[in-house]
C-alpha cells in the first residue's frame, strides 16, 4: 500500500466547512460517520464526552432535536502541529441556533464562538479527511445571546 500525503491545512479547512454545514442541515448520519474516525473517535462536547460512532450518534441524535435553525461560521482553522499521519488543529465557529425550552412561550438564540481543537487524519479507505479527536474547550456567548 502506498503512503499517504500529509494533510494540508486548505484541505482541512475545506473539510471543516463540509462539516458545519452538514450540521446546520442536520445532516443523516450516513453523510457524517465517513467525516469520523470511529474506535479511536474521542469527542468531548458541553454535555460531556463521547467516544466512537455509538457515542458521537447520541450525542447528535439528541442536539438534533433541541437545536434548530442552526448557523455554523468558520473563523478560524490553525495547525498546530502536523505529522505524517496527523494535524492538529484549533478551531474556531461562531455558532448560532435557535432553542426552546418548555413552557416557555417564546424561542432563545444562542450566538456565540465556540473554541475547539481536532485532530484530523487522511482515511486510509478513502483518502480523505476524517476527525479522530474533537474537543470544544470554550464558548464565548456574544452580547445578548441566550446560554445553555
Amino acid at each position: 500500500m502506498s503512503k499517504l500525503a500529509p494533510l494540508t491545512k486548505e484541505e482541512v479547512w475545506d473539510f471543516a466547512t463540509k462539516w458545519y454545514k452538514k450540521l446546520d442541515v442536520h445532516a443523516p448520519m450516513v453523510e457524517i460517520l465517513p467525516m469520523l474516525a470511529d474506535e479511536e473517535l474521542e469527542m468531548e462536547f458541553p454535555e460531556g464526552p463521547s467516544k466512537g460512532y455509538a457515542g458521537f450518534e447520541e450525542w447528535y441524535q439528541r442536539v438534533i432535536r433541541i437545536f434548530f435553525d442552526e448557523v455554523h461560521t468558520l473563523k478560524e482553522v490553525t495547525p498546530t502541529s502536523s505529522t505524517d499521519d496527523t494535524m492538529s488543529v484549533n478551531v474556531v465557529v461562531q455558532w448560532e441556533a435557535s432553542i426552546w425550552n418548555p413552557p416557555e412561550p417564546k424561542t432563545a438564540r444562542i450566538k456565540c464562538d465556540a473554541y475547539q481543537r481536532w485532530v484530523v487524519k487522511r482515511s486510509p479507505e478513502t483518502g480523505k479527511p476524517i476527525v479522530t479527536k474533537y474537543i470544544v474547550d470554550d464558548l464565548k456567548y456574544h452580547e445578548g445571546s441566550a446560554t445553555l
